[in-house]
Formats: structure tokens, C-alpha cells, sequence
């Protein structure tokens, strides 16, 4: 891939001069979209092709215009006050001589006056009709969150029927062009159907990237649209220009750098000194909970109880303020209600205390959004990132670190794991300790006043006891700040993200449970992917991939096999191989012969490798080594049938036996399994899980998800 695909083009100065000074008469007239001519003359600037064109003030002047560009031509009225040409019969196409054009020029200036009487009118702009090829859309858009985005997708009036547009972050590079026009549904039709031309995929890229640097110049212009842009063999060109400007739109301020990130989220992560604000030896209290899980998890750094009357609470001397401390505090946890936290927020901040956990609610969640305010305000000041409020606290179990009114969490492991909702929290632990997936963190974020996702992204791409982050979110308050620290974090740990409000329906939900809007969803379905993110359509499947992502190695390849006790599940499982986006390996003849030495003559050999269910455990064996063995083959799916023949467990212990004595000559490839049977299946599931191979009973889904999964992160990070 070559360093220029992946290079942002800049702007020459001559042309973004050229841009101001149309933008500078567009903000002296109070105006808030350019004129058609204002557009071709913002494109010609940035060199995205439009037609050719010119405005006529009379009509022996639009006849003279359009027989020196050529028939046919489109004549549409120039106004600032007509912003939809179509509607105001202010548009003709396929005007074919010059007399027409005169005829034109007179009733399209009656239907605009009819239409606005005192609109005030330029002229008629005459334009080269473009003829063939295929219609797109370019365009851009200003997300609340994500900031300017490009967007690509099939033109003219199917854009508002079909919806078919997808979405990268501005500015875009050649091959996040590219990407675009793959992603669209009807991709194919840019191929050619039915006999006809391809688009120029090169053309359209380059007015792609051009639109993106356009908007990333200029913040102002909020909403920009070419449609159609007409595609053909030979190039694109843009026949409409649509822009509108804010220019009171203020871009977001740049993030914290991220070494001053990382600074502040290694001490309040693993801090050497923890105050509880609120303290309590009162059982029921958060405040008493918070207490007794720092003492009982292990903790062993220093704990300051601070309570305004106690001597002392759970054998600590307890103080009045955390001003009294007389060490240095790392973490303040406040379990106090949310009418205080202001008073002793500003106390942690002439303390200098760099983080502070708000436990408490009765913020923005609860319609109080000034409370948020004042916090918010108070940590700015005195540089104290906040945590919360309205969380259940965090775990980081490499210190022994239970900084939250939940159940003390001990099992250490590799998967860090982030909610903005306390109940999915809860939903996080209890997995965890059942399915005995071991974790580094589990963090609540509630109401994202101050820290987010993209800071913990920051602390646990540095942090060595951490292999892959999960993210369950209902917003990102800054989308363009999460994408980018996504990109850079998920070239080296997966990165997966359950993003709630995906629907209507869970938008509305998301928006009463914390305050917080869910955008778009196609838009967050595309940055992700742009971003190398894993996005996962259920808190199952965050889980699950959580688990089993880090357990199974990385493939060399896209070659996937299954082998199958039973016809059935082999038939499911493709189906998944293929909705998971992974490749049936097409089975080579010296291969399939190979199979077949191990298979009864009724069994089927070809992908999936069917050795149907009456067989011994030795068939299992054989077909699973030449599998492994084989260097054509980068992954396999096993779909075990329970029969009296070989019993689950027989079953388990070989495929356990046979992974552990390939490792040993140097073999390792990613092995999932799915296990059809009585509940005798469920043991033999799990000793596969523990021993390295994801197993799932009466699943065909829930392994190919996971791999899948691998698949997409190895892919995203470079690694295939």
C-alpha cells in the first residue's frame, strides 16, 4: 500500500484564497448557502470537475450561452433565497436548441417569482447537460460528535428512497475512498451491469478526497452536497452544487495530548493513595461497601477514610477533609450524595488529587444538568479528571485495585472491560467470574462528564497486563477523538465495541437513561470500521469476544475448514462462515484425497469435511491433524456430534491432546468448536475453552462469531 493512499492531499494557498473570498461575500451578504455559480467557483478552486456553465442575465443571452457550450444543456434559476431549484419550477432540463433556451429562460423566471415574489434573482445559470453513466452522490455532513464527514452513495432521488450511503471521518485518504465504494449495497452497479461501462473508480475517489479536504478547510461549510455526480468510464463530473454554512460553527477543541492522558490515568488507575469521600463503618452505606471492598481485595496501597465527625472507620484513621491528609492522594472515590460533590471536589483540587471516581447520581441522568455543569467546571480548574459521575466505580486487578460499591472482583486476566451503564457493569462482573474469564479492569463511565472512552483506550494501549479492550457505550462524546485513538490502539489489542441505540427505538432509551443522544448509527457503523474497530451487536457477543479473541492465535491466512460429525451443524456453520465475512477454503484434489483416506466411503470429504456421526474418536484425530498440519489451511471450525461411540470428553481430551502436541513442534492455528449434544456437552465445552480452543454448546453462531472476530482485528491491524 503506498504511503500516498494512505496520505491526506493539503490545499495549494492560491485555492484556499480563492474559497475565502467566495465564503467572505456569502458572510457580508448574511447569507447561509452559496449560489450555484458561488459553488462551481468553490469547486473549480479545489479541482472537483463540474460542468461547464455560465449565468445569463436575459434570454438571448442563455440562447447565445448554450449554443457555444452545446445541446442539450439544464437551465436553473440563480437566487440565495431559493435554496430547492426543483420545487420552485426553477429547473429545465434537456433544453435541446436555442430557441428553447429563450422559452426556458422566460418560465423559469415566472415560476420563481410566482413562487417567492421577493426572492432576489441573479439570473438563469445555463450548464453542459451531462448524459450516461452512473448517478452517485458526494457529499458531506457536521456530526455532533464525529465533526466533518464525507459521504458516498447512490444519487438523484434514490439517495432519500434507498438510503444505500456510507460515511468516512474528513479529511479521507485514496484508500478510505476507495473503501467508500465498496460499502455502499449497490457497489455493483459502479462495476458495470448488464453490459454496461464501469465507473471510473480512480475519478470518483479523487473528488471523494477532495470534498473531504474541502470541508476539513473550511469548518463553516456544515452541509455540502454533488448530486448527481455522473460517473462514466472516462470520468466523474458534478451536475448540482448544494453548500450551506454556519459560521458560528465552532469545530470541537483538539483532545489532551496524549502523554498528558496517559500521565493522569496511571495514577488514578494504580494509585499509590486512595481517599473515600463519605466513608462510612455503617453496613448498607456505598460509602462502608467502598471501604470494605479496597480493605478485602488486597489493596496495598494507603486508604484515607474522610468523614466530617469519625476518629476513625474500619481500623483507619479517618479525617476531615482530604486537606487534613497529610500524604499525597492519587484517587478520591466520592460516595457522598450529589449536593456535596461540588464542595469536596474543590477540596481533591487544592489537594492536587488527579482523578476523582464520582459514584454518586443526581447529575444530568436526573435532569440536573447545572449540578454536571458546576463539577465539570471545577475539575477544568484545578486539572481533576473525573470519573462518573453516576458509575459503580472501576476494578484494576493487577493492583488489587476494587475502587467500587459491587462485589469485590479478584480474578486477574488479560481483557479490559469499560460500560457506560452500571447494570451492564454488573452483567460484566458476573460473566467474568462465571465463564472464569480472568480481567485487568472493569471501568464504569456513567455519565462521561470528563473521562471517556478514548482515555481509557489511551491508558490500556500503554498498559502491559491488558491484551484486548471492550467498550459497551451509548454515545461517544467525542467521536473523532475516539476514532483516532481506535486506530492507533487496534493496530496492536483489539479494540470491540457494543454500541447501544442502534435502532430508533434503543436511541430513545439511551437518551432518557444517561442524557447522552445516539447519533447516527450508519455513521458509527463506518468510522468504526474505519477506525479498525470490532463491533459487536449484543452485550453476549462484547462478552464473547472478549473471552475468546485473546485466547486464540492470530491466522496466517483466510483459508477456513470445517470438519463435522454431523451434516447438519456443517451446513449451519457455513452459513456462518460466510455471514462472519471469512472464506470456505475450496478444497485442492491432493487434499480431498487425503480426507478421504480417513472418512467411511458415505461421508463427505470437499469443505466442510463431513466424517459423519457413527465414527470413533480416531477418525476425530485423524482428520483434526491433517487439518492442523496442512499449510494451506489457516483455521479450522469443528462441529462435534455427541454418539456413545465418542463421548464428549473423549472427544475434548483429544482435540486438547492433539493442539498441545502440534504447539510443540511449532503449529498453532486459531481452532473453534461447536458441540451438538445431551448436557454431557456443556463439561466438554468448557475443558476446551481452558485448554486454548473456544467451545460452545448447542451453538453454531457463537464460535464462528469469535473467530470471525480474530479475523477482523488481524485483518484491521495489517497481520493477514
Amino acid at each position: 500500500m503506498s504511503q500516498s493512499n494512505l496520505a491526506v492531499k493539503e490545499a495549494t494557498p492560491s485555492a484556499k484564497q480563492a474559497v475565502r473570498k467566495v465564503l467572505d461575500a456569502v458572510k457580508a451578504d448574511k447569507r447561509t448557502s452559496l449560489t450555484a455559480p458561488e459553488g462551481k467557483l468553490v469547486c473549480d478552486a479545489y479541482g472537483i470537475p463540474v460542468p461547464k456553465e455560465g449565468v445569463a442575465t436575459s434570454a438571448a443571452d442563455a440562447a447565445k450561452m448554450a449554443s457555444g457550450m452545446g445541446f442539450p444543456v439544464v437551465m436553473k434559476i440563480v437566487s440565495p433565497d431559493i435554496l430547492h431549484k426543483t420545487e420552485a419550477g426553477g429547473v429545465i432540463v434537456g433544453v435541446k436548441t436555442a430557441e428553447d433556451a429563450q422559452k426556458a429562460y422566460d418560465t423559469i423566471l415566472a415560476n420563481a417569482k410566482k413562487y417567492k415574489a421577493d426572492a432576489k434573482i441573479e439570473g438563469i445559470q445555463v450548464q453542459q447537460m451531462l448524459m450516461g453513466g452512473t448517478e452517485v452522490i458526494i457529499g458531506s455532513i457536521t456530526d455532533g460528535s464525529f465533526g466533518k464527514l464525507v459521504a458516498f452513495g447512490l444519487g438523484g432521488v434514490l439517495v432519500e428512497v434507498l438510503k444505500d450511503v456510507t460515511f468516512r471521518l474528513a479529511p479521507a485518504t485514496n484508500d478510505d475512498a476507495l473503501s467508500m465504494l465498496d460499502g455502499i449495497q449497490a457497489a455493483e452497479m459502479l462495476h458495470g451491469v448488464r453490459g454496461g461501462d464501469p465507473a471510473n473508480r480512480e475519478a470518483l475517489a479523487d473528488i471523494i478526497v477532495k470534498v473531504s479536504q474541502l470541508v476539513s478547510d473550511f469548518p463553516e461549510m456544515v452541509e455540502l452536497d454533488l448530486n448527481p455526480v455522473f460517473a462514466t468510464k472516462k470520468d466523474a463530473i458534478a451536475a448540482d452544487v448544494r453548500i450551506v454554512v454556519d459560521f458560528d460553527y465552532k469545530p470541537r477543541p483538539a483532545p489532551r495530548s496524549n502523554a498528558e492522558i496517559v500521565t493522569a490515568m496511571n495514577r488514578i488507575m494504580m494509585p499509590k493513595a486512595v481517599a473515600v469521600i463519605g466513608a462510612s463503618a455503617e453496613d448498607g452505606k456505598i460509602g462502608n461497601s467502598v471501604m470494605k471492598n479496597l480493605i478485602n481485595g488486597g489493596y496495598k496501597g494507603d486508604i484515607y477514610p474522610i468523614h466530617p465527625k469519625a476518629e476513625e472507620i474500619m481500623g483507619r484513621k479517618a479525617y476531615k477533609s482530604v486537606k487534613d491528609v497529610p500524604g499525597v492522594i492519587d484517587t478520591a472515590v466520592f460516595a457522598i450524595p450529589a449536593k456535596f460533590v461540588a464542595g469536596a471536589l474543590i477540596e481533591c483540587g487544592e489537594k492536587k488529587i488527579p482523578g476523582a471516581v464520582l459514584i454518586p447520581s443526581g447529575f444530568a441522568e436526573a435532569n440536573e444538568p447545572a449540578l454536571q455543569e458546576e463539577i465539570v467546571e471545577i475539575g477544568k480548574k484545578y486539572d481533576v479528571r473525573l470519573m462518573g459521575p453516576n458509575i459503580y466505580g472501576f476494578y484494576y486487578t493487577p493492583a488489587n485495585l476494587c475502587a467500587t460499591f459491587c462485589t469485590a472482583y479478584d480474578v486477574k486476566g488479560s481483557a479490559a472491560l469499560s460500560s457506560q451503564s452500571g447494570g451492564i457493569g454488573m452483567a460484566i462482573i458476573g460473566f467474568s467470574r462465571s465463564a472464569k474469564m480472568g480481567v485487568s479492569a472493569i471501568v464504569g463511565l456513567g455519565n462521561k462528564s470528563d473521562i471517556d472512552e478514548d482515555d481509557l483506550l489511551a491508558f490500556f494501549e500503554q498498559d502491559p497486563n491488558t491484551t484486548i479492550i471492550a467498550q459497551h457505550c451509548e454515545d461517544l462524546k467525542d467521536g473523532r477523538a475516539f476514532a483516532e485513538a481506535a486506530k492507533r490502539v487496534s493496530k496492536i489489542k483489539p479494540v470491540v465495541v457494543l454500541k447501544a441505540g442502534r435502532t430508533s427505538a434503543g436511541a430513545k432509551a439511551a437518551s432518557s437513561h444517561t442524557g447522552a443522544l445516539a447519533g447516527n448509527d450508519k455513521i458509527y457503523e463506518d468510522v468504526l470500521k474505519q477506525s479498525g474497530v470490532i463491533r459487536a451487536r449484543s452485550l453476549r457477543q462484547l462478552l464473547e469476544f472478549a473471552r475468546g479473541i485473546p485466547v486464540l492465535p492470530t491466522p496466517k491466512g483466510e483459508n477456513v475448514l470445517i470438519i463435522t460429525g454431523a451434516g447438519g451443524s456443517g451446513v449451519l456453520l457455513s452459513d456462518a462462515v460466510v455471514d462472519n465475512g471469512m472464506s470456505l477454503m475450496g478444497m485442492p484434489p491432493d487434499l480431498d484425497a487425503a480426507f478421504r483416506k480417513f472418512i467411511p466411503p458415505f461421508g463427505a470429504a470437499g469443505n466442510p469435511v463431513d466424517i459423519t456421526g457413527g465414527e470413533p474418536p480416531i477418525t476425530y484425530v485423524n482428520t483434526v491433524k491433517l487439518g492442523l498440519t496442512d499449510d494451506r489451511i489457516h483455521s479450522l471450525i469443528l462441529g462435534y456430534w455427541h454418539t456413545i461411540v465418542t463421548p464428549p470428553m473423549v472427544f475434548a481430551r483429544n482435540m486438547v491432546e492433539i493442539k498441545n502436541e502440534m504447539k510443540a513442534k511449532g503449529i498453532e492455528k486459531p481452532m473453534v468448536a461447536s458441540l451438538a449434544g445431551d448436557v454431557e456437552v456443556e463439561e466438554a465445552a468448557e475443558y476446551l475453552y481452558q485448554n486454548g480452543i473456544p467451545a460452545y454448546a448447542y451453538s453454531t453462531e457463537l464460535p464462528v462469531e469469535v473467530l470471525g472476530a480474530k479475523y477482523k482485528w488481524a485483518r484491521g491491524a495489517g497481520l493477514l
